[in-house]
């Protein structure tokens, strides 16, 4: 069905690149296309791709632009065209990245590797018509929204059907928010991507919340080795009680490859980096041995360069990825998660720290410090 009122809500906004996330009112457009939804947000996990958006680092952004991609709320209108017939006002529901549904990587079921991610989900283009869906602020200039399918970070959104997971226990919401983008990463890298056995060794660079829900993956698949490296000891710490079998500190490490090969005797069949950082990604390749696989989970900047011996690469016939969302189909592995955290094996609470959007700025503080990993 479609609505009529205005609908004047509130979003944090940043009105352009560098500048703070500001609580500001706006106006959402008032009717809903064929295939979407209106949500009212109950939660929103802070990914730190919503930072890398906010400072500007990805250039493809039109500012004012509302951002949050890990959404969870309640439905209040559903679109006449939309697909799932079972879904109605007052469900319960989790929110996490868009497709277009339609190219190759889609029609083969492939939703995270959609040609046009980065319009859809980046430039939030509608991807039959290419318009970009906006907000209204009260001076009346256009805000862009839809980020990802739905811009979270809007207390009542306007989100695409591609982007709707039912969520049978809104009892947890809070926690499962940060499942639509990060927690879906770093598990989907392990589970999806890798398909880690209990025969292989992982190494997981950076120990955010993507980073400790790899580590969550591979203890719950009996990886044989996980070996966890970051800066920071909390995080290491955090990381052993987690389930992995070795930590290295980069900071103290003179040589972290050499010690991964000494841990693996040899080098390992899987390495993930988390971090975007170029000379990490450069210890990933590394750090493999032969026939092994990297992930490039981290957003590096714009224009960077990764330097690798060819040769080397070529003859040790290693492989290098890089890997969206975990690799994974959201109806499908994000209910998998919620039943892995409800019996036990996936324990997400770990992570989470709940904050009111007025503390929104502390919340951001926390995260830089490592004192919440999401939000």
């Amino acid at each position: 069905m479609a609505t009529a009122q205005k609908l004047q809500t509130e979003a944090l906004v940043v009105e352009k690149a560098k500048d703070d996330f500001k609580l500001i009112t706006v106006t959402v457009d008032p009717v809903l296309r064929s295939d979407e939804v209106l949500v009212e947000m109950k939660y929103s996990g802070v990914c730190h791709t919503d930072i890398v958006f906010q400072r500007g680092l990805v250039p493809t952004v039109k500012f004012p632009a509302i951002f949050g991609h890990e959404g969870a709320g309640v439905v209040k209108a559903v679109g006449s065209g939309v697909k799932d017939k079972s879904l109605h006002p007052g469900d319960f529901v989790l929110l996490s990245f868009n497709a277009c549904g339609k190219c190759v990587e889609c029609s083969k079921g492939q939703p995270a590797r959609c040609h046009g991610h980065v319009e859809i989900n980046h430039t939030a283009k509608r991807p039959e018509d290419g318009s970009t869906p906006t907000a209204m602020a009260d001076d009346g200039r256009k805000v862009s929204s839809q980020f990802f399918g739905h811009s979270s970070f809007c207390r009542l959104s306007v989100v695409k059907e591609a982007c709707i997971v039912k969520c049978p226990y809104p009892e947890s919401m809070a926690i499962f928010a940060p499942l639509g983008c990060g927690f879906q990463t770093g598990a989907g890298t392990i589970m999806n991507s890798f398909k880690a056995t209990e025969k292989d060794s992982v190494v997981i660079f950076g120990l955010g919340s993507v980073g400790l829900t790899a580590v969550m993956a591979a203890a719950y698949l009996k990886v044989r080795q996980v070996i966890a490296v970051d800066l920071v000891p909390v995080k290491l710490k955090l990381a052993q009680e987690l389930g992995a079998t070795h930590t290295i500190n980069g900071k103290d490490t003179p040589d972290t490859v050499a010690e991964i090969k000494r841990i693996t005797e040899g080098g390992a069949n899987y390495a993930m980096d988390c971090t975007g950082v170029v000379k990490v990604i450069e210890n990933a390749i590394e750090c493999l041995s032969p026939c092994g696989s990297a992930a490039i989970v981290g957003v590096p900047a714009a224009g960077s360069r990764l330097q690798l011996d060819p040769l080397t690469f070529l003859l040790q016939n290693k492989r290098l990825i890089g890997t969206i969302e975990g690799d994974s189909v959201p109806s499908k592995f994000i209910p998998q998660l919620m039943e892995l955290h409800k019996t036990g094996n996936f324990p997400i609470d770990r992570l989470c720290k709940i904050y009111n959007v007025k503390d929104f700025h502390q919340a951001l503080e926390d995260i830089e410090q490592g004192k919440g990993l999401e939000i």
